[in-house]
């Protein structure tokens, strides 16, 4: 059996839950800027380039880094990541860390990668785990004390039918 996951004694861990379209990725993103230092895994690498620029212009280019498989921008002495779930260096002594659509654990191929970041990845001061609702079980589980908060829908997704 693996190691226990050790949080910090003052750190939070936080899993945000529900469908597309309920700001999960935002709310992580105004968490990580309010921390001194930061990093949130990204399943797509296009997504994490388009939270980099956003990041770079709150923070500014010195301060921010993106770790993809295909894109390594790290200025030295850069405090916040935005990085591929497979890309993140988890070894960082970090005040937030976030991981989004945790649920691809389940994936297959990638599913390794997710489940050792949700079981290890962890910020000194608050974690936030990003995911769909069928991901409650597994955070019960795996993450035994973690906040569970669900995010309603912005708005109603409806079919309009081929234009």
């Amino acid at each position: 059996m693996a190691d226990p996951v050790r949080t910090p004694v003052n750190a939070t861990v936080t899993a945000v839950l529900g469908p597309t379209n309920t700001g999960k990725t935002h709310l992580a993103i105004e968490r990580l800027c309010g921390h001194s230092s930061g990093m949130i895994g990204f399943p797509l690498r296009l997504l994490a380039r388009e939270v980099y620029d956003r990041v770079v212009k709150i923070k500014g280019p010195k301060e921010v880094a993106l770790v993809t498989g295909e894109e390594r921008i790290v200025p030295p002495g850069a405090r916040w990541f935005l990085c591929t779930a497979e890309s993140m260096p988890i070894d960082r002594d970090l005040g937030f860390v976030g991981l989004d659509e945790a649920q691809l654990g389940a994936d297959p191929e990638r599913g390794h990668v997710f489940t050792d970041r949700l079981l290890h990845a962890r910020g000194r001061d608050e974690t936030m785990i990003l995911g769909s609702e069928a991901l409650r079980p597994m955070v019960k589980v795996l993450v035994p004390g973690a906040e569970i908060i669900a995010r309603p829908r912005f708005s109603t997704l409806s079919y309009a039918g081929a234009r």
